[in-house]
Order: structure tokens, then C-alpha cells, then sequence
């Protein structure tokens, strides 16, 4: 190597990756980093993002943004991760799976699923935190892919999926009943679609009460 490129090496400082061209367009990827299943929600003018964290401590970072492009992290909603003494050893591919974050009666959500142990959750007043220890709302192995619901009618509903290398069952989508403080499920659930003919896995969906009022249960396209 000659004296000229090696000091041209020392003296390299990589450059920051910015999305915005600042001329109202963008580039992709937005997000030049692994956020794995992210989840994004509008409250009032500010976007607030949160994604898979897997084993890694603080986990579920909450990022925030006014225009989808420019990102910043806020903080991170997990200090540490439930079953504590179980996440007290490295344990690669567990953890947090494609959390969901809701805003609702002025808190903040997020429900995650840790596929060997259930569907957790966490809440805030701010998404800056603090939050709260996680709490198991949903036993289970396999259950993956969360979305909570609040109807005007003060019921609430959980949606979720079935991870097939931990449950040995995938494409089912089940509904269970939940209680309005959203702490735990009430029941097993029924199936509400069953993916095995058009949809071999079947995962990812969405609860949204569209403005005429529908119930919507969005799915991922592929």
C-alpha cells in the first residue's frame, strides 16, 4: 500500500446516510439500518415508528418523525426483557417479533409477541416513555403478530397469527376477546381466516375502523 492511500484511509470518515434530498423528494431506504417489521401511527402532526428488536437490550426502539423521511430515536421501550431470567443468556432469534404501537385514550401501546412465550405489553403517556414492565397478555407458543382493537361500543379484540416453527400451525388468523384495560385476553379466540388455500403464511394483519365505520382487517400484500 502506498503512503498516499494509506493516508487517505486513516483521514476516511464515513458518510451519514440521509433519505431527504431536501429539494421535496427522497431516496430509499428511508432507513438505512435493520428495523425489521416496523409499525408506524399518525397522532396529530407526529409519526411514531417502532420495530422488531429480537433479543437485543433496550429493545423496541420508538422513533419519531413529522414527514415519514426524517427520523430521529426517541428512546426505547424496553430496558429489559420479560421472562427476565430466561433473556438473562444470549438467545438468538428470540425476543421481540413485529410489535404493533396504537395511540388510545390518551396512551400509548405497543404489543409484541415473543414467539416462545406469548403477546406482551407495554404502555406510556408519551412515546418518549417512561414505559411500563411488560405484562403477558396472551400465553402461548407460537403467537405472533399482534394488533389490538377498541370498538365504540368499550369492547376490546386481539388479533394475531401463528409463528408455524413454534405452534406447528401457520395461515390462521384468530380474534380473541380482551379486556377493556388491555391486560389480558378473555377467551381462545376463533378463527376469522384461514389462509391455507390462497395464503400458505398468512401473518402481519391490521385492525382499522374505516370512516363509514367498518371493521377492516388489513393484510400484508405481497
Amino acid at each position: 500500500m502506498t503512503g498516499g492511500n494509506a493516508s487517505a484511509q486513516k483521514n476516511y470518515v464515513s458518510q451519514v446516510w440521509v433519505a431527504d434530498n431536501k429539494d421535496g423528494t427522497y431516496k430509499n431506504p428511508i432507513l438505512h439500518s435493520d428495523y425489521s417489521d416496523p409499525d408506524v401511527i399518525r397522532v396529530g402532526e407526529d409519526y411514531y415508528l417502532t420495530a422488531s428488536s429480537f433479543a437485543d437490550i433496550p429493545g423496541l426502539q420508538i422513533l419519531h418523525s413529522k414527514d415519514l423521511v426524517n427520523w430521529t430515536i426517541l428512546n426505547a421501550a424496553l430496558k429489559r426483557q420479560a421472562p427476565f431470567e430466561h433473556f438473562s443468556k444470549p438467545r438468538h432469534g428470540e425476543g421481540v417479533w413485529a410489535p404493533v404501537i396504537r395511540f388510545h385514550n390518551s396512551e400509548y401501546y405497543i404489543y409484541y409477541p415473543d414467539p416462545d412465550f406469548g403477546i406482551y405489553r407495554t404502555t406510556a403517556k408519551h412515546p418518549a416513555g417512561p414505559w411500563t414492565d411488560p405484562i403477558l397478555v396472551a400465553g402461548g407458543k407460537g403467537l405472533i403478530d399482534p394488533c389490538p382493537f377498541w370498538d365504540d361500543d368499550g369492547k376490546a379484540y386481539l388479533v394475531h397469527a401463528f409463528a408455524g416453527s413454534r405452534a406447528g400451525i401457520k395461515s390462521l388468523l384468530i380474534v380473541r376477546g380482551m379486556n377493556v384495560q388491555g391486560t389480558r385476553t378473555l377467551d381462545d379466540g376463533v378463527i376469522v381466516y384461514d389462509g391455507h388455500d390462497l395464503d400458505p403464511t398468512i401473518e402481519g394483519p391490521s385492525y382499522i375502523k374505516e370512516m363509514d365505520g367498518i371493521i377492516c382487517l388489513h393484510l400484508p400484500v405481497e
